[in-house]
């Protein structure tokens, strides 16, 4: 094994390309889409875009690292490794995870400019966002790399040492799925849906009814029917709206 400071990739014996270990990648990718689905549910639920900002910023650093100095130094990738350690290492070719990885680093660079710089609130943020959680999602979770699928498309020469060997097992005609799974599927998303329609059913009903129901407040009424503070230290709160004719 030949390893450098400033190298993208190791060179391991058997192998004529660099490669990388992608156990470690897709720790690393689910690390990364932790802190980011957790910056985005501020973002979309709070109006909280400073973990946003602060992720960003995270984010940049780390591909800057990945690939201007070395995968090794990444600190996403460190503790990747760390949480692998104990796993048999699978080999994939490096140079479509430097495509890839080229592309997120772009999109961090203009997050940056957007989000951090600027501030700029609105659709394009979105739009970024979700592209990169789309992204780290599928790396993490199925270990599918979309970004180095756009390599075979742009590269002088087709990706090898694919993880899963993608690259060298012919293509699956079809779904891959049978009609008993597809079956199954249909009827599990059927059955989902129709618990959800039963959940938010009846729970919507009475509460429309209830609002409709419910007359509109007159502010002057409110104000002349607001209990005095000696009504409601001597415990006489109802009484005085009774004598009052509050409600």
């Amino acid at each position: 094994m030949q390893t450098s400071v400033f190298q993208f990739g190791q060179r391991i014996d058997g192998h004529d390309i660099p490669v990388l270990n992608e156990r470690a990648v897709r720790a690393a990718a689910g690390l990364l889409f932790l802190l980011a689905i957790v910056a985005f549910m501020n973002a979309w639920l709070l109006g909280n875009f400073q973990p946003t900002r602060v992720f960003v910023l995270a984010f940049l650093a780390d591909f800057t690292l990945r690939l201007a100095v070395n995968p090794r130094y990444a600190p996403s990738l460190i503790l990747g490794q760390w949480l692998v350690r104990r796993q048999q290492p699978e080999w994939v070719g490096a140079p479509q995870k430097r495509f890839a990885w080229a592309i997120g680093f772009v999109l961090a660079l203009a997050m940056l400019w957007l989000v951090v710089i600027q501030q700029v609130v609105g659709p394009v943020n979105l739009l970024v966002c979700a592209a990169c959680l789309t992204l780290l999602f599928f790396e993490s979770a199925f270990g599918i790399c979309l970004g180095c699928k756009l390599y075979n498309l742009f590269g002088h020469t087709p990706a090898q040492l694919c993880p899963g060997g993608v690259c060298a097992t012919p293509a699956v005609r079809g779904w891959g799925l049978s009609a008993a799974q597809a079956a199954v599927l249909a009827l599990f998303a059927l059955g989902v849906w129709a618990a959800a329609h039963w959940v938010y059913g009846p729970a919507q009903a009475p509460a429309a009814a209830a609002s409709a129901a419910a007359p509109a407040v007159d502010p002057a009424e409110a104000a002349r029917c607001q209990v005095p503070e000696f009504a409601k230290a001597i415990g006489h709160e109802e009484m005085w709206k009774l004598h009052n004719n509050c409600k």
